[in-house]
């Protein structure tokens, strides 16, 4: 089924503006995606007839905030397919997801344990497990990466050793657009006995996650990398591996019972949920995944593929033009540079042509600096973005290098 684009960009009106008297393309989806009215609206609702504190209330503002907030809750389940509600946690993003996890796993990391991530890792999902590995003597291993930009592994193999106690690696690359192979990592990790965690900031919005056909342990998310609003996210953990790790943060919501002596604290999901959740973020984030629901997130990935097939081809033909990330499974990420034109110029020229585009290290600077390069510029597509703005997006490029040259 194609998509209907132009139905499609009505939703989102951010769209429709001129920059420095350019039309609006946006192509930084990577770093957040704009947010459909009906998501918008839910907010709204939200503030306008249901905004109460939840769990603790008898009134019915107050029921009707919990209501409505353990749905968003149980829908978030079902999406990726969890099996039970109670495995998702829910957290301001990402980088919250895996500190989270990072925290709780702090007791059970003793010296000369070893923690696994790749070398095409964010930072979100490096620089906790550095910190914990040096607090707690144990080691950071990083698997490398091949020239394309896939996973070696091979090498992975060989470093599922019994002193591994977590492999946390991203499900797609932030930079490259590089698409894992997640099925076979934890096939071959749970072999020996090895717990994963995938980073999923950039696959929940560029594949169908299906945690049970996973079989991961640990998966975290962003909402607003997948149209919903800034500040929610998730981490779901398997209850079995959950229900075992310490709180990460204490106060109200998360207890059972509290005396001057002594706390004990509540079941999955809210001893990881202290204080007042953010309950507007977690129904934005269950308004966004029923658009995309409703669109069909196989047609998404079909369509957006088909940008990024189109925009590399048309990159590609510029001269001095090398594309950073060429393996064989990719998601809509594109990121290049043009022989010596530093990023940071010609991402400022392309705002002057009103093309929006993220320059830099993208938060994953040890690979970009392992690939000898001072950044990278990043183009990332979405379901509202055309044809025609690749086309006018390549153009604008060209333009571009003419005048920095």
């Amino acid at each position: 089924m194609a998509l209907n684009i132009d139905k499609i960009r009505e939703d989102f009106p951010i769209l429709n503006q001129q920059v420095n008297g350019k039309p609006l393309i946006y192509f930084d989806n990577a770093a957040t995606t704009q947010k459909p009215l009906q998501v918008i609206q839910r907010l709204t609702d939200y503030y306008l007839k249901e905004n109460s504190n939840v769990h603790r209330g008898v009134h019915h503002l107050s029921q009707v905030a919990t209501e409505v907030y353990e749905n968003a809750r149980q829908y978030v389940a079902d999406y990726i397919h969890a099996e039970e509600s109670s495995e998702i946690i829910f957290t301001r993003g990402t980088t919250e997801s895996i500190n989270l996890l990072s925290s709780a796993l702090r007791p059970l990391i003793e010296p000369n344990d070893e923690i696994l991530i790749s070398a095409m890792e964010h930072h979100s999902n490096l620089v906790p497990w550095q910190q914990l590995c040096e607090e707690r003597k144990a080691k950071l291993k990083i698997i490398s990466i091949n020239e394309d930009g896939s996973l070696d592994m091979d090498q992975l193999k060989k470093m599922l050793k019994p002193q591994v106690k977590l492999l946390a690696v991203t499900h797609i690359s932030n930079v490259l657009g590089t698409i894992n192979p997640v099925e076979e990592i934890v096939r071959i990790s749970h072999e020996k006995g090895i717990p994963v965690l995938l980073d999923g900031a950039q696959g929940i919005a560029h594949s169908t996650v299906d945690v049970k056909a996973l079989d991961v342990d640990f998966y975290a998310f962003s909402g607003h990398k997948v149209y919903a609003p800034m500040g929610i996210g998730v981490l779901y953990g398997r209850k079995s591996r959950l229900s075992k790790l310490a709180p990460y943060q204490f106060g109200g919501d998360m207890i059972d019972q509290v005396s001057f002596e002594k706390t004990s604290f509540s079941q999955l999901p809210y001893k990881y949920e202290a204080g007042t959740p953010n309950v507007p973020g977690a129904l934005g984030l269950e308004a966004a995944l029923r658009y995309i629901s409703g669109i069909g997130m196989t047609e998404i990935c079909q369509y957006e593929d088909e940008l990024l097939k189109m925009a590399t081809e048309k990159l590609e033909a510029i001269d001095g033009m090398r594309i950073i990330g060429q393996a064989k499974e990719k998601a809509a990420v594109l990121s290049f540079v043009v022989n010596d034109i530093h990023p940071y110029d010609l991402g400022t020229l392309l705002d002057q042509l009103g093309v929006a585009v993220r320059t830099g290290h993208h938060c994953a600077q040890p690979l970009i600096d392992s690939l000898g390069l001072p950044g990278t510029v990043r183009a990332s597509f979405a379901l509202y973005n055309t044809p025609q703005e690749v086309e006018a997006f390549a153009k604008a490029v060209e333009k571009a290098v003419s005048m920095l040259r």
